[in-house]
């Protein structure tokens, strides 16, 4: 008899062999692990041999149509406790159990990553390492010298678990930290010791906003071009939460038009980000490729959790972490 396929899509990073001991699984199934990203037919095609996938974060959208393609899938693991790329009911239609690994160090991650951008580009380290890399000590031509946050306003659009984090780090840093989402109130900001307000006022005077939001239906593109529009020509707008924040194409046109300062950007509309995209050759902006979970701890999490879902399904011993009782 054939073993079971077991199919691994979106681990960009190499890294769930390499933290873990697959000797058991390689015994009872056969493995294959694609790193670069699949697109159309090919990466149908690729889900199609599958009998298992193991699919990292929500890198690879998975909804009812392409899962009535899947005739051999039998398990679904994805990591971390949240997909918001697939159609849970429809596996669960099917009887195809999905289970999740634990998250680790994440929010932590993500705060420190959030503040490493905003250091970074308000004290403008790309710009002066790029400077010494060519040689060079100062710019040739005058030009404006990097910020200082003390005192300053934190606009944070979101205080769930990363916002809360953050608005710690801005007050250590001695900011006056304003917050606003669609149902905060001023009890909950005054709880973890900041002010709620208006999204106007927040877009109105905080020289750096950032986004730590899921997306929704009403928040989608919440960040537009009337929006950058009402705030500070200096301010710095920064999201490691999630692309659809923010309107990609009115905030190219906004930094193009000196409308704003700065951007810092974690998060993409498509990821990787594309070689034609309207960020590439933007002025003012300070980019990295969604690193905002990609740390060590977190991955070796993801690692062990995978390996202990799979290693109970081959065994056929109870599935850890369902998300659907398709068991």
């Amino acid at each position: 008899m054939d073993k079971p396929h077991i199919v691994v899509l979106g681990d960009a990073e190499q890294a769930l062999r390499r933290l873990g001991d697959w000797q058991t699984i390689d015994q009872a199934a056969r493995v294959t692990v694609h790193h670069q990203p699949l697109h159309g037919a090919a990466l149908l095609a690729a889900m199609q041999e599958a009998d298992v996938l193991v699919l990292l974060r929500d890198r690879i959208p998975l909804d009812a149509a392409t899962i009535a393609q899947l005739p051999r899938l039998r398990y679904l693991v994805f990591t971390g406790s949240r997909n918001t790329t697939l159609d849970a009911a429809a596996l669960a239609a099917r009887g195809i159990p999905v289970s999740h690994t634990e998250w680790g160090p994440s929010k932590d991650s993500t705060c420190e990553l959030t503040w490493a951008l905003i250091l970074a580009a308000t004290r403008q380290l790309a710009e002066y390492s790029a400077l010494l890399a060519q040689g060079q000590w100062r710019a040739a031509a005058p030009q404006a010298l990097p910020g200082v946050l003390h005192g300053e306003v934190l606009g944070l659009v979101g205080l769930g678990e990363i916002g809360r984090r953050v608005a710690l780090v801005g007050k250590a840093l001695g900011m006056q930290v304003l917050t606003w989402s669609p149902n905060m109130t001023p009890e909950r900001a005054a709880a973890q010791g900041v002010q709620a307000v208006t999204l106007d006022e927040l877009l109105a005077r905080a020289k750096v906003l950032s986004l730590h939001l899921v997306p929704s239906a009403t928040t989608r593109h919440l960040i537009n071009a009337e929006r950058l529009a009402q705030m500070r020509p200096d301010s710095l707008l920064v999201n490691t939460s999630r692309a659809a924040l923010i309107d990609t194409g009115a905030l190219a046109k906004a930094l193009r038009a000196h409308r704003i300062g700065m951007a810092a950007l974690d998060v993409f509309d498509a990821e990787p980000l594309p070689a034609d995209s309207v960020l590439r050759d933007c002025p003012r902006l300070l980019l990295t490729p969604h690193l905002g979970f990609v740390v060590e701890p977190v991955y070796q999490t993801f690692a062990d959790g995978v390996l202990q879902c799979l290693q109970a399904w081959v065994a056929g011993e109870p599935l850890p972490r369902l998300l659907n009782a398709a068991a």
